[in-house]
């Protein structure tokens, strides 16, 4: 016994525990610590493959909405194109143009009579502006009055009196 009792009081002894119990307590933090490593890799590769499929989903989700947003575009410039040469193909129409030339003198002679003074000077300014009222008649409002009420049409275009004199 006594052989016991000097062992545990030497020098050597003290520091075998104290080295025993240093090497337990990091192999026990080491253990703790690799398990913990290693739920936190396992939670953090599910995260990913979340976001992954989330992105992916996305994605697909924004795919789908460029390419109808594609072909909605591409519908709208055909319709566009289809406009354009309907309209160009309507204002050729035969009888198109003598029947702009007969609306732009109807107005012509319709200021006319109100501004008869200079004859000259007065039916130069009429064609030009019966012509410019015909032109912006051509689309919006007007045009719309003048097809829905063809006999208001024509007044609700009447440019307004001049009555300054340009004599």
């Amino acid at each position: 016994m006594e052989t016991l009792q000097e062992f545990i009081s030497s020098h050597f002894a003290w520091g075998l525990f104290l080295g025993l119990f240093v090497a337990i307590f990091i192999w026990k933090s080491s253990f703790t610590a690799r398990r913990v490593m290693k739920r936190d890799f396992k939670r953090i590769e599910g995260e990913n493959r979340d976001l992954q499929q989330h992105l992916n989903t996305q994605l697909k989700v924004n795919a789908e909405g460029n390419e109808s947003l594609q072909k909605k575009l591409e519908e709208m410039r055909e319709q566009n194109e289809n406009l354009r040469v309907n309209m160009s193909t309507l204002q050729h129409k035969p009888g198109r143009a003598e029947l702009r030339q007969l609306t732009v003198i109807e107005n012509a002679i319709g200021l006319m009579r109100e501004q008869a003074p200079g004859f000259a000077q007065a039916w130069e300014k009429a064609v030009r502006q019966a012509e410019v009222d015909y032109e912006s008649s051509e689309g919006g409002l007007k045009k719309l009055v003048r097809k829905v009420l063809p006999a208001l049409g024509t007044s609700a275009t009447a440019p307004e009196v001049d009555t300054s004199n340009d004599i």
